[in-house]
């Protein structure tokens, strides 16, 4: 097991979760929001990978990512859901993309309060504390 690997991921992870709180808390584009969320969730997803001390994959589609983890970590129909959607985040290019809709704030009020359980929940499972003040 590797500890210090994944608990470097996941301070990762909570960079992305504690940016967009702060976006979202001062009604910044939903957009960019979106961006830290996806990063948020793909980073936690590959913790595990780090913890095991398993190549990390080179890929950002999280329905993927969890059926390599599926026996650490399961989620029901809705979270799967909820993992499709914040899959769409993922941009490929930072250039303008025609036609690219800013999620509505509702949505991401939902992706956001997902992404702080399942936050929690990966450090409790993986039994790493993560400082949140940093």
């Amino acid at each position: 097991m590797n500890e210090t690997s994944a608990k470097e991921w996941l301070t990762k992870a909570w960079h992305h979760l504690s940016s967009a709180q702060v976006l979202y808390k001062v009604e910044h584009y939903t957009d960019v929001i979106a961006i830290d969320l996806h990063y948020a969730v793909e980073i936690m997803l590959k913790s595990f990978l780090a913890y095991e001390n398993k190549q990390i994959l080179k890929t950002h589609n999280l329905i993927e990512l969890h059926s390599y983890i599926i026996d650490t970590i399961d989620f029901d129909e809705h979270e799967k859901d909820m993992l499709r959607l914040i899959t769409t985040y993922h941009i490929k290019e930072s250039y303008p993309t025609l036609h690219r809709r800013l999620p509505p704030r509702e949505e991401i009020k939902q992706v956001l309060d997902f992404t702080n359980k399942l936050f929690d929940n990966v450090c409790t499972l993986l039994n790493i504390p993560i400082d949140k003040t940093t």
